[in-house]
């Protein structure tokens, strides 16, 4: 990429609050020319967002890009499916975990590679219970804690 042209990272936070994360895949997504300049001017809510499997394709399911201001009458639907692009052997390793018992797929972040291509890092985990979120809380605070001496 040119110099001075930042790359875009846009990080689900809620993700790794609320799930225990065991493993991650990187997967293209199906975009429109706008949500393209909208995810640039960083236009995204990830914080509900979950991945289905529906006839052996992924899905993208509740995130909101938001429809670009400069956009003409056809602009894009800010809350569309949008289809996410793996290897049929990871769809088939995903497929297999999510029959069974307890685990989702989920957003994780949004990010540009090298190439300029976006890519979406999905996770594959468990849901937390509330006594693992308040460990998680406890340990956050007593790092900030021990930041907050040194």
């Amino acid at each position: 990429m040119a110099k001075g042209i930042k790359k875009i990272e846009i990080s689900n936070k809620r993700a790794r609050f609320n799930f225990h994360i065991e493993e991650t895949y990187e997967a293209g997504m199906q975009l429109v020319g706008t949500e393209v300049k909208s995810i640039r001017n960083n236009s995204v809510n990830m914080g509900d967002g979950y991945c289905v499997l529906q006839e052996g394709e992924l899905f993208l399911k509740n995130i909101h890009i938001s429809e670009f201001s400069l956009a003409s009458y056809n602009s894009h639907e800010p809350m569309r499916d949008r289809k996410l692009l793996l290897n049929k052997r990871e769809l088939r390793k995903i497929e297999m975990k999510i029959k069974s018992k307890g685990y989702t797929v989920f957003p994780i972040r949004l990010y540009e590679n090298e190439r300029g291509i976006f890519k979406l890092e999905i996770g594959l985990g468990q849901g937390k219970k509330t006594f693992d979120k308040r460990d998680d809380l406890k340990e956050k605070d007593i790092a900030r804690d021990i930041q907050r001496y040194k």
